[in-house]
């Protein structure tokens, strides 16, 4: 069977040693609050407007729907997900309204899935409650899989990341905005952002796009709506937010976000191919390279925390927050190389790299004992970061904090969850037992939760959880209110 992320010994190599980035210096401003009393105090007076864990009510999941037959099937898919409000009109009148488009069965590379990544559009059934698959509603195709983005982004499939979002404004009509990325940056950098046409079928893809001058490791992964009265207000109405949390820091010490508008004029015209589009920083974390000292970080920052979903939450009841939904590295110790077989407690690290950077470290941030540079036998082929523990979580942004970030009154760093909602409850968590070796087993097992997307006129939260159904994903719903 086909896998999602299978990677060689030698593109492992590159991933760590591939071409060094510059270093670059942390956004500050002149006009950064002196004190964290004042952010305090501004986050006070805007708590009663935030989101909080009772806000969010859990009302089940549903499957999807389709073979296992590469590459038109959602195994090993799910890379992006975004909801539709327009879709499934004559669907029955059950509280569900709208319809999702979801991405299969990831590409890979070397010739060996080369029209994998389609996109394909589904309805939304009634969720239940429950953990046994079998009791679960499956969702059906209003448009079967296509290859949306056939003869793109060819030379970015190794290990893609990649970000949907469906909009509909007065300018452009209804379009689907799309960034494609991998996990390894490209030499040199490359436009990675497009938007197409929700009929599949004839795409009509204008782009692609580069945002700002950016770093590509900040980008194409997750990709959410910005409200329209906040977009208009702080960032000039760029109504797009996007961004990538990669592995290790690299493009920051927790999750990265940018506002972006690929049109250019009312009319909705979309800027020349391969243009620098404008973008507004909304949140930025020093990265690894700039520094190997864990500091200007997210709160509990470990380098295998993913982020993989987001979404502005803005509810009926007038509450609101930024949602970061992944798989949080939460163990006392975190380390590159393998995850040990027998005792997650014990860190397994790549011993060909001692030396080279601090492959261990504490949940502090401070690097491990000497004793635990050591490797473990029998160690699978999957390198990479890895926790002694890991919790699928939501962390919640005060949309005011990135409103400071966006007008210059507050560093890029600055600006942190306010709560976090740990989600493992409500999870299957492989009930099949697939893959277990490249996505670890037990507390350690990594890569839970996916793509988030978001109905906003009836407070819907549909979050991707991985591997629940064999090697398809499940999507779960919660109402926000």
């Amino acid at each position: 069977m086909l896998q999602r992320s299978i990677v060689s010994a030698v593109v492992m190599l590159a991933l760590l040693l591939g071409t060094p980035l510059a270093l670059r210096n942390i956004m500050a401003d002149p006009h950064e609050m002196d004190s964290m009393d004042a952010v305090s105090m501004t986050n006070q007076q805007t708590a009663t407007n935030r989101l909080q864990p009772e806000n969010f009510a859990y009302l089940g999941s549903f499957r999807l729907p389709g073979g296992e037959t590469p590459p038109r099937t959602f195994a090993y898919g799910g890379n992006a997900m975004t909801f539709n409000p327009d879709g499934d009109k004559t669907g029955p009148q059950d509280g569900f309204p709208g319809s999702l488009f979801i991405t299969g069965h990831d590409r890979l590379p070397y010739g060996d899935l080369p029209d994998g990544g389609q996109v394909a559009e589904v309805t939304i059934p009634v969720p239940i409650v429950s953990k046994h698959l079998n009791q679960l509603k499956r969702a059906s195709f209003l448009q079967n899989f296509e290859n949306v983005l056939r003869g793109r982004f060819t030379n970015m499939e190794e290990i893609p990341h990649i970000g949907m979002q469906y909009l509909n404004t007065a300018a452009t009509g209804p379009k689907i905005h799309f960034g494609w990325g991998q996990h390894l940056a490209t030499d040199p950098p490359v436009p990675t952002y497009v938007w197409f046409s929700p009929i599949l079928k004839t795409p009509d893809i204008k782009g692609t796009w580069y945002v700002g001058k950016q770093l590509y490791y900040g980008l194409n992964d997750y990709l959410f709506e910005i409200p329209k009265l906040w977009a208009d207000q702080n960032v000039k109405g760029r109504y797009l937010a996007t961004g990538r949390f990669r592995d290790g820091g690299w493009a920051g010490m927790g999750p990265v976000l940018y506002a972006y508008r690929p049109w250019i004029d009312e009319k909705g015209t979309p800027a020349k191919s391969a243009a620098h589009l404008p973008e507004s920083v909304l949140l930025r974390y020093q990265d690894s390279m700039e520094s190997d000292e864990i500091v200007h970080c997210l709160k509990d920052y470990q380098h295998p925390d993913e982020w993989e979903g987001g979404a502005w939450l803005t509810t009926s009841t007038g509450k609101s927050a930024v949602l970061f939904a992944g798989t949080k590295g939460t163990g006392a110790k975190y380390w590159y190389g393998y995850y040990h077989s027998t005792d997650p407690n014990i860190p397994c690290v790549e011993v060909e790299m001692i030396g080279q950077f601090t492959l261990c470290r504490l949940a502090n941030g401070q690097p491990c004992p000497e004793e635990d540079l050591h490797g473990c036998v029998n160690q699978n082929q999957y390198r990479g970061w890895w926790s002694a523990r890991f919790d699928a979580q939501f962390i919640l942004y005060d949309p005011t904090d990135l409103k400071k970030v966006a007008t210059k009154k507050m560093a890029s760093w600055r600006p942190q969850p306010y709560v976090s909602i740990d989600i493992d409850e409500h999870l299957l968590l492989n009930p099949s037992h697939v893959e277990e070796e490249m996505i670890g087993r037990g507390v350690q097992r990594r890569h839970r939760i996916g793509g988030v997307a978001y109905d906003r006129k009836n407070d819907l939260l549909y979050v991707l959880e991985w591997y629940a159904d064999g090697t398809k994903p499940i999507i779960h719903v919660w109402r926000v209110r």
